[in-house]
């Protein structure tokens, strides 16, 4: 006996974050969403003449005979939705992905069946909270039939549908489209890619913040180990730190295949973890875990967290990988606690002598309760490398050696940190000392090889060294590891061209680094010169009227006397250009 079948528009609907609001309340969490079903959902289906066919736990199912009043039921309620939440603390939110399509569908008594569903479930997983996506077939039956704004996705491949699906996002008031950039995202790698978006915080106490922040680094830096794994960068990652978002949203924007996502919740000595790997293509979980555990047993979470997304994501260890013990360095939870704060303060955006003096005395405090502790004397390496640049304290020029001896003191306790070498070359390189650059940016890169900032400071060897063609190739793969940074990765890129002698290539590329990063001077220096080698001499004079509206003092041979050009022809060219549009002397 065959199955009656009907045309019909479908609803899929769930809620974002579930688990996550289970478990900081549970009976709110059930109490709400059954006072939303009751007071909003049902209402506003039934409306629309639309049927609820099942309640999924955190979603359902329903089924409408029009599509326009499946779209007016969708966008109504999720603009209800929008306007109650906007009073609500964004942590206790409730809020919801729908997807639609128009399909044909198979009757089992009060259910229904097909692809017609499946397609529905699969655009619901694509679109962002508070979003609803459908289909280009029922775009086509509401575009002229109805007020509300959509935008083109394009077609986008979908898990267990053998043929792409034209999607179409609800443009709420106020939402502008995506850029086009965006919308494209970035070529997959060839091998699993992953991003480890920032853990939240679901500790009572705010200030764990760091905390949970730290975790998920030390996660970024376990994974980015692993040589056929693409890991995108800290950075990159925390740019969706705080922000609503979907999954397959933010993988289709940074360009990669798996999404690792989580909470950690710390009270007292005891901690509570959970993890999920995330297909980004279907939003679908590939693995998902909870660690209760003593605080102590962090690290072995940790690890176990690493395995478990190698193993799932099928990938080969090298002999080299396995027999690498992936390790804190320290037992003493107190002192771990206090490089991640001082870590975290080194990597935050406030960047003054306050900053130094407290991530100083966190890493020096570390260093007292376990000496032999490698992390902090690095993190002391970094912290006089700023100060070296920034001159903050009162004796600078001591800096860069008190930076040199920290990073060497981390080094000599642990050899396989890719910080600790990270730093010794950021300080030959302030050294201008090539030799120990190009060998502590590789030993990084080889304990590292996702280690963004390693593959810069690698190609940079090569671009003040005489080579700069060979110095691309790292700077892309930074930019493509850590898009977040791509500005300053671009004025790199420009200045190897520039050293090249291809001075429009390296225009364009300061050009577009002045676009999204406004203020900088170095770029407009180094385009001005480019413009006069060019004979763009109107132009080059406009750029730098900019420059010294922004920075009224500054001074060409001052600047590229600071950069560790190795052959003074290379720096020559800096201040030719600029001599040819009569702009230095």
């Amino acid at each position: 006996m065959s199955l009656e079948r009907r045309l019909a528009a479908i609803m899929t609907a769930d809620v974002v974050g579930y688990s996550r609001l289970i478990r900081a309340d549970e009976d709110g969490t059930l109490a709400a969403l059954k006072a939303l079903r009751t007071d909003l959902i049902g209402p506003r289906i039934a409306d629309h003449h639309g049927r609820v066919v099942k309640l999924m736990g955190d979603g359902l199912l329903a089924e409408f005979a029009s599509v326009v009043e499946a779209v007016r039921a969708a966008t109504e309620m999720q603009q209800a939705m929008a306007e109650r939440n906007a009073a609500v603390p964004e942590e206790q939110r409730i809020e919801f992905r729908v997807g639609i399509n128009l399909g044909d569908v198979a009757i089992d008594g009060e259910d229904i069946h097909g692809d017609g569903v499946n397609v529905a479930a699969r655009l619901e997983a694509l679109a962002e909270p508070g979003g609803v996506y459908v289909s280009g077939a029922v775009y086509d039956q509401v575009r002229d039939r109805l007020e509300t704004r959509f935008e083109d996705l394009g077609n986008q491949q979908v898990k267990n549908i053998d043929r792409p699906v034209r999607v179409w996002r609800w443009l709420r008031d106020g939402i502008t489209p995506t850029p086009k950039t965006a919308q494209a995202g970035r070529p997959l790698p060839e091998g699993p890619s992953i991003i480890v978006l920032p853990f939240n915080n679901m500790s009572r106490d705010a200030d764990q913040e760091y905390f949970s922040d730290g975790i998920t680094e030390d996660i970024i830096t376990d994974l980015s180990k692993v040589s056929r794994l693409f890991v995108i960068a800290r950075n990159s990652a925390f740019v969706y730190k705080n922000r609503t978002f979907s999954v397959p949203q933010v993988c289709r924007e940074i360009g990669v295949k798996f999404a690792l996502e989580g909470s950690i919740r710390k009270a007292g000595n005891r901690v509570r973890v959970t993890a999920q790997l995330i297909d980004g293509s279907s939003g679908g979980h590939v693995w998902a875990e909870r660690y209760d555990r003593e605080l102590t047993d962090i690290f072995a979470v940790q690890d176990d967290i690493t395995e478990q997304i190698v193993a799932a994501l099928k990938v080969t260890l090298s002999e080299a990988e396995k027999s690498r013990n992936i390790d804190s360095g320290t037992k003493d939870m107190d002192a771990h606690d206090l490089f991640l704060r001082g870590r975290e303060l080194i990597r935050g955006v406030k960047k003054d002598r306050e900053m130094f003096d407290q991530a100083n005395t966190c890493f020096r405090r570390a260093i007292e309760l376990d000496p032999n502790y490698a992390a902090p004397y690095g993190g002391l390496g970094m912290v006089y490398v700023l100060d070296h640049q920034n001159r903050w304290t009162d004796t600078p020029e001591t800096s860069l050696d008190q930076a040199e001896r920290f990073a060497s003191e981390a080094i000599a306790r642990d050899d396989k940190d890719p910080f600790s070498h990270y730093v010794a070359a950021v300080v030959a390189f302030c050294q201008k000392n090539y030799e120990r650059w190009a060998d502590e940016a590789h030993r990084s890169l080889s304990l590292n090889p996702n280690y963004a900032p390693a593959l810069n400071l690698a190609g940079l060897v090569h671009l003040y060294t005489g080579a700069p063609a060979k110095a691309i190739p790292y700077t892309e793969r930074a930019m493509r590891l850590d898009p977040a940074l791509g500005h300053q990765y671009v004025h790199f890129l420009g200045t190897a061209h520039f050293v090249m002698g291809e001075y429009e290539k390296a225009a364009a590329l300061f050009r577009d680094r002045i676009a999204v990063s406004p203020t900088t001077d170095l770029s407009r220096a180094f385009l001005a010169s480019a413009l006069g080698h060019l004979g763009k001499l109107d132009e080059a004079r406009e750029v730098w009227r900019e420059l010294k509206g922004i920075n009224p003092r500054y001074s060409p041979v001052e600047h590229i006397g600071r950069l560790p050009f190795r052959d003074p022809a290379d720096a020559e060219k800096f201040l030719a250009g600029l001599r040819k549009a009569s702009l230095a002397e």
